[in-house]
């Protein structure tokens, strides 16, 4: 088992991202939640882009995969699991819940030191927001977040099938949640029980630094109950809310040689949690 999972998890992750991909463009186009002035024509182009760049980097300086790190810990009897000697249900079961609040904290702390805000930012920067948003991050954050995530299936021993179930589910949820799709509200209001839903992340993308500052939860809703960093709607509405953050707002930064250069590029302002607003005297202003 663990072979054919080294051996097709690429595959499978691939296969999964270009559906599920397929399958959210087509429902924007058909049932969009909010207009895009924009457009995919300018945007498009560098955020593909930047998932290419992102993918290539990650094979070369880092050469090996979530699965890979799993199979090599467990066959050398590493982390947690391990010691515990738990059932395989309760361990496959435990893993995808710990992976789930690893990656809520790793969002967290993204936004709670400068530093790190400065790379996951240019995630936040774009105008709109659409599916190829939830791909959208800065080639340093992906891959301080790849050797964090390897860290912890380390620390965890988690098991190979476990580590490949949860990126699957990460990476589909991730440009589920991130849709300009619009769905039945009772239907959101239920969904947000189980999963991240597009108009609740989308709230995560508002301009206003307290919203920027909710919503973490990239699958699992339950963290942001749970850590009181949830938040039901956007105070100006789904549909008046200004996607982005008060910075780089020109068009032009949607360009994929500014993205890259915008974690270099001017203060972090007052998105950082628990920073001060700059030249609001406290207030909570974009």
């Amino acid at each position: 088992m663990s072979q054919f999972l080294l051996i097709h998890a690429s595959a499978i992750r691939l296969g999964v991202f270009v559906g599920i991909f397929a399958v959210m463009a087509v429902w924007e186009m058909l049932a969009p939640r909010r207009p895009q002035p924009i457009g995919r024509a300018k945007r498009w182009p560098s955020n593909l882009g930047i998932v290419v760049l992102d993918s290539v980097l990650v094979r070369l300086l880092i050469p090996t995969t979530a699965v890979s790190v799993a199979v090599f810990a467990q066959s050398h009897g590493w982390g947690l699991w391990q010691a515990l000697q738990a059932p395989v249900w309760l361990v496959l079961v435990a893993s995808l819940l710990v992976l789930d609040l690893a990656i809520y904290l790793q969002h967290v702390l993204f936004h709670a030191v400068p530093g790190l805000w400065r790379l996951h930012r240019m995630h936040h920067t774009d105008l709109e927001f659409d599916v190829t948003t939830g791909a959208r991050f800065h080639p340093l954050e992906i891959l301080l977040s790849l050797v964090i995530k390897l860290g912890v299936i380390a620390a965890l021993g988690a098991p190979a099938a476990a580590v490949l179930i949860f990126e699957v589910v990460l990476n589909a949820t991730s440009m589920f949640n991130h849709g300009n799709v619009r769905m039945p509200l009772q239907l959101d209001g239920l969904l947000r029980w189980l999963v991240v839903t597009p108009d609740m992340h989308r709230v995560h993308h508002s301009w206003y630094p307290r919203e920027t500052n909710s919503n973490f939860g990239f699958n699992l809703p339950w963290w942001d109950r749970l850590f009181g960093t949830y938040r039901a709607q956007p105070q100006d509405g789904q549909m008046g809310m200004t996607i982005g953050i008060n910075q780089f707002r020109d068009p032009r930064e949607l360009r994929l040689d500014r993205m890259l250069w915008q974690p270099f590029r001017g203060s972090v302002n007052s998105y950082p949690i628990n920073a001060r607003p700059e030249h609001t005297n406290g207030a909570d202003m974009p």
